[in-house]
């Protein structure tokens, strides 16, 4: 049995498949359209595109395969829009036709390339999907897919495509992979129930779509205002993207003990692995409440549910981890997860506007370090559900026809702003998930410790609830280490000599020193003051506020002082407080509003 990846196709060729049917329409782009533009004029493309790999039944044809996916087209209006816009500008509008053509790459292989077993052809189809990712899609005329058709001897073996983000997500993906299996299976699709992007743009501006983008807005504010400001701040996290390699986890293990922990508490098996999953992260950041980001959950309308649009916008989750017991946490993640879910549908520039002026005034830069995307419930796409992993860290058990009790598998890297990103696949017969962790702060083998200790907190719950102060004695995961310079402000963990070190920077070199106010009866210190020795240079504390707010991405570690106060020479004892609180004040102020003289 072979167990090669395909080697170089034997003939490359472009097929033009043309469609007609569906009717023309225009209008407004959606919330989550816009969201996603935003995203794809931002940043580069293999970041922001998606892709899937779809198997071809046995015995279809070219011709047939081709026909689905015209179909498909006619189908849904998101696979037959554009959006027209000027040079320089965001698109407002987006454009449906109701005829036009689009491209399929056919890529040929001899049988030999494809003899054996299907895990490394999987992967050829997949590095060929994720190819087609890095190129950007212009979003004024191109098709919404790119498609490969893998062929063997002339026969259609898999399907590779990568898709546009303003058009498509990974639930729209499922959802056509779904629907084309169905119609080369001879199927009729039912009637469309989801709503059209138009529609749904049409639903968005009405007066009660409006009040619920300006709730979800004081959900968003709330948070940013209050929460931590990144989830991980500590010693070595920095920077805004990593190079993160994948770690995948598939155990029956943990597919038992979820069951077991959703029986016992009641709980849905979803919500129960949601809440081990952020009770496990906070414990390892070493925070109280758990800020995550729960992309696919605003799909619980069942008008959006198959939806094939973009509807990606974050459901911001918080969970206040300040509870005695697993189960009492578990009956907090429920409500949590609810409310967040109610407040993913937003205007992204109403909420990009907020966000800046909230942390302006809160003098942080909200981190979104922490994403959990739950996709168990959608078809499995052939990546996941084929490629076996090799695993080169720990098996427990080979396993059997329902997957192995507990593996680990590394798999290729991929750049991300985030600093831990987890894609639940199944939870049942396995629980099969991946994780991306910061191997800046998570070395390998500590990031496979983070998985298997959340086996063990599933086991743990299966029988029994679970004392929140004995994760570490259960998981085996220990909190983040920090030096004693380290202190909590304003709910964030903080470095006071990192907050002087990279003003100072700011300012080109100026001295500073910042002092800390004395912690509360929780531990918690309310703000910290900023002295700047600005010489003879004139400074005022709303340029230093701004010159920090500016430096502040990829410091997760610095907060903003409350008070700037500006002194023209440092004193001789640069680092002592009482010193600089001798010297002549120039200026003072919060550097927010008008200065304090």
């Amino acid at each position: 049995m072979s167990e090669r990846a395909p080697s170089l196709p034997r003939t490359t060729h472009t097929l033009t498949v043309r469609y007609s049917g569906g009717e023309e329409r225009r209008g407004p782009v959606t919330m989550g359209q816009a969201n996603m533009i935003r995203c794809m004029l931002r940043d580069e493309p293999a970041h922001i595109n998606i892709h899937d790999v779809w198997p071809v039944p046995e015995g279809t044809r070219t011709d047939a395969a081709l026909d689905a996916l015209r179909a498909l087209v006619v189908r849904h209006e998101a696979l037959r829009t554009t959006f027209p816009h000027a040079p320089g500008s965001a698109p407002a509008e987006q454009v449906v036709a109701s005829k036009g053509e689009f491209t399929v790459t056919v890529v040929d292989h001899t049988p030999e390339d494809f003899s054996g077993d299907l895990a490394p052809h999987a992967e050829y189809a997949e590095s060929l999907a994720r190819q087609a990712r890095v190129h950007r899609f212009r979003l004024d005329r191109d098709f919404a897919l790119r498609v490969s058709l893998i062929t063997v001897d002339g026969a259609p073996f898999f399907v590779a495509l990568a898709a546009s983000h303003a058009l498509t997500d990974v639930s729209a993906l499922s959802v056509l992979k779904e629907e084309w299996l169905s119609l080369l299976a001879g199927e009729e699709l039912p009637p469309l129930t989801s709503l059209a992007p138009l529609d749904l743009a049409a639903e968005e501006a009405t007066p009660a779509g409006l009040r619920r983008s300006e709730a979800s807005l004081r959900h968003w504010a709330r948070i940013i205002r209050t929460g931590p400001q990144a989830m991980f701040a500590e010693p070595g996290a920095e920077g805004t993207e990593t190079r993160v390699p994948r770690l995948t986890l598939r155990s029956r293990r943990a597919a038992r003990a979820l069951a077991l922990a959703a029986e016992r508490t009641g709980g849905l098996p979803s919500t129960v692995l949601l809440t081990a999953w952020c009770a496990l992260v906070a414990h390892r950041a070493g925070q109280t409440a758990c800020v995550a980001a729960v992309p696919t959950s605003n799909r619980y309308h069942p008008r959006l549910a198959r939806s094939v649009n973009t509807v990606s916008q974050d459901a911001l989750l918080s969970l206040d981890l300040r509870v005695d017991s697993f189960d009492a946490l578990l009956r907090k993640a429920w409500g949590a997860a609810l409310n967040a879910y109610r407040h993913s549908q937003f205007d992204a520039l109403g909420l990009w506007e907020m966000i800046d002026r909230t942390t302006f005034e809160r003098g942080s830069r909200f981190a979104r370090d922490v994403v959990f995307n739950d996709v168990s419930t959608l078809p499995s796409t052939v990546a996941d559900a084929a490629v076996a992993p090799t695993s080169d860290t720990e098996s427990e058990s080979e396993g059997g026809a329902d997957g192995p009790e507990l593996e680990l598998s590394w798999g290729p890297e991929q750049v991300l702003p985030t600093r831990v990103l987890t894609f639940v696949y199944e939870t049942d017969p396995v629980v099969h998930l991946a994780t991306w962790a910061d191997p800046a702060l998570f070395r390998r083998d500590e990031a496979e410790d983070f998985l298997t200790g959340l086996v063990r907190l599933l086991e743990a719950t299966a029988t029994a609830d679970v004392p929140m102060t004995s994760l570490t004695e259960v998981t085996g995961v220990r909190p983040a280490r920090r030096g004693p310079e380290w202190r909590r402000v304003d709910g964030s963990w903080v470095s006071p000599p990192l907050v002087a070190e990279t003003l100072g920077k700011a300012l080109r070199g100026l001295p500073v020193h910042v002092v800390a106010d004395a912690p509360d009866e929780n531990g918690n210190t309310p703000a910290l003051t900023a002295f700047v020795a600005a010489g003879d240079a004139p400074l005022t504390p709303a340029e230093a506020h701004t010159a920090l707010m500016d430096a502040l991405p990829g410091h997760p570690g610095v907060l903003a002082p409350r008070r700037y106060v500006i002194v023209q020479d440092p004193p001789s004892e640069a680092g002592r407080s009482s010193a600089w609180l001798r010297q002549q004040i120039l200026v003072e102020g919060t550097g927010r509003d008008r200065d304090v003289t």
